[in-house]
């Protein structure tokens, strides 16, 4: 197959992969939102669902019209009551639990409505240790998982619920410090490699890596050294622009609309990606990951401020989801990086993957721009 039909392949591939996603919502991402506070026997905590996982998992639009009604949504409150009893179980010990839940409310986030569902729970006796089984969306969505935010004692612990492990204990009286440190660690891979956004701005960065723009036309570097040195540029200037961000906002010393933040983030994949086509900054393309990391730090920021940090060990959980989103991030680098070295010099790689892909990337996050922008 010659390099024309190899771009073609691509670009209908990445058309259609765009195609699919015109109806997506901003975040690809499938995140439920757990808090929970314990007072002797008793737990008041909420879920918010998003209103696109609750339709798959027990169908709120009853009238097919591609739209969820608030009419609807009380309509599928007792639905949903009892899908929640089936997924979701608190014990104490190995004694379970009694779940009542509350008015269905609708909240309205950044990558679209949730439904807000508070509860409370009756134990047998006094919690020292609670467990917590976590099944939403197991069969539907494998990807699913809970983000837990648990209070007692005048202590905050986090957790990602779901996938593999669907029992998790915690130790309500002695909360371990490095437990803490491994979940923040967790979560930080988590929101890295389930946040495409973040991935993509990053992706965009690194094509060009590879390659040198000589006489108005993109290169093969001609040995792995410089490929590494700008690999090594990019990654630094994201890595140190959104840490600085990220711990600003953790912090509380400033905090962007997350509207705004998002919108932004969903901009500068598009000036990263279309940069490869009409190159305007080719050799200082870590300038573009330094100012434009500097918004994505605050985009990190809104999932630890729906987590919370832990009194007693904020710096140590801020210090953890922070690896843990540097340790994600080059993961990723390692996988695709030398895939795109071996391939830098081919007419696939340069006139295939690099225009075509890069569009592909400007186009899904124009997508996501009018979607965060636009509500």
């Amino acid at each position: 197959m010659n390099c024309f039909a190899w771009s073609r392949t691509l670009f209908l591939s990445l058309a259609l992969l765009l195609g699919a996603s015109i109806r997506a919502e901003a975040h690809v991402a499938s995140n439920s939102f757990l808090t929970m506070r314990i007072e002797g026997a008793g737990v008041d905590g909420s879920v918010e669902l998003a209103v696109r996982d609750a339709e798959i998992a027990v169908g709120l639009d009853a009238n097919r019209d591609g739209k969820v009604s608030w009419g609807e949504v009380r309509a599928a409150q007792a639905a949903l009551g009892v899908y929640l009893r089936q997924h979701l179980q608190l014990k104490s010990g190995d004694a379970a639990c009694t779940l009542h839940f509350g008015a269905l409310l609708v909240n309205e986030r950044v990558d679209g409505n949730y439904l807000w569902q508070p509860f409370t729970a009756e134990c047998p006796a006094t919690l020292q240790q609670l467990s917590v089984v976590y099944r939403l969306l197991d069969q539907e969505d494998p990807s699913h998982r809970g983000l837990l935010t648990l209070v007692s004692h005048g202590s905050t612990q986090s957790a990602v619920l779901g996938g593999a492990q669907k029992l998790q204990r915690f130790d309500l009286a002695h909360p371990s410090t490095m437990s803490a440190f491994a979940e923040y660690f967790r979560v930080g891979v988590f929101h890295i490699w389930s946040g495409i956004d973040h991935l993509l701005f990053l992706l965009s960065l690194l094509l060009p890596a590879v390659l040198l723009r000589r006489d108005n036309r993109w290169q093969a570097v001609p040995q792995a050294a410089p490929a590494l040195y700008n690999i090594l540029k990019v990654v630094t200037a994201f890595t140190l622009a959104h840490s600085i961000t990220l711990s600003l906002a953790a912090f509380d010393v400033i905090r962007l609309p997350s509207r705004l933040t998002e919108s932004v983030i969903a901009g500068s994949i598009i000036i990263g990606a279309l940069n490869n086509v009409f190159p305007l900054v080719t050799e200082a393309r870590w300038r573009i990951a330094f100012a434009f990391g500097l918004l994505h730090g605050f985009g990190f920021a809104a999932v630890l401020s729906d987590m919370g940090l832990p009194r007693g060990a904020r710096l140590l959980s801020l210090v953890a989801f922070n690896l843990g989103v540097e340790a994600g991030q080059l993961a990723v680098v390692l996988a695709v990086m030398p895939i795109a070295y071996v391939l830098r010099a081919s007419r696939l790689y340069q006139r295939g993957i690099m225009p075509w892909g890069s569009t592909a990337i400007a186009g899904l996050a124009l997508v996501w721009f009018v979607q965060r922008a636009l509500g």
